[in-house]
């Protein structure tokens, strides 16, 4: 298995974990991409420097030859992967959290309605 494969087989994993397994539907979200695009900003920036400074270097033999800032795109997907995965986890770990801790619901019950004589009873206008 090549390194191409292997990432795009980690990204396909975790959209199905997201969007059928686990269906938080964080892929479907604003606020997911939003934070995604933040996060990849600085991966750009570590993985350019790592792999413009030969720190870490691939085989050309293993990877698609596709570049950005330097960094193989199978680094940018595995990324996604990584990021994507620990957030669909943390959501779904705290939906569970909010499950467990919930107290047991009853079923709603109607208010006593006020008898004679209770002070809550409205009395004749006078």
């Amino acid at each position: 298995m090549n390194y191409t494969f292997a990432a795009v087989l980690g990204v396909v994993a975790v959209a199905v974990l997201d969007l059928v397994v686990i269906r938080t539907k964080l892929l479907l979200r604003k606020a997911f991409w939003t934070a995604y695009a933040i996060v990849l900003c600085f991966q750009l920036v570590v993985n350019g420097l790592l792999t413009g400074l030969p720190v870490v270097r691939y085989d050309p033999d293993r990877i698609a030859g596709v570049r950005i800032v330097y960094a193989p795109v199978e680094d940018l997907l595995f990324g996604f992967a990584m990021v994507t995965l620990t957030l669909v986890l943390w959501v779904w770990a705290g939906r569970a959290a909010i499950t467990r801790d919930a107290p047991a619901t009853r079923p709603a019950t109607r208010p006593a309605r006020p008898g004679p004589g209770d002070p809550a009873r409205p009395g004749p206008a006078g």
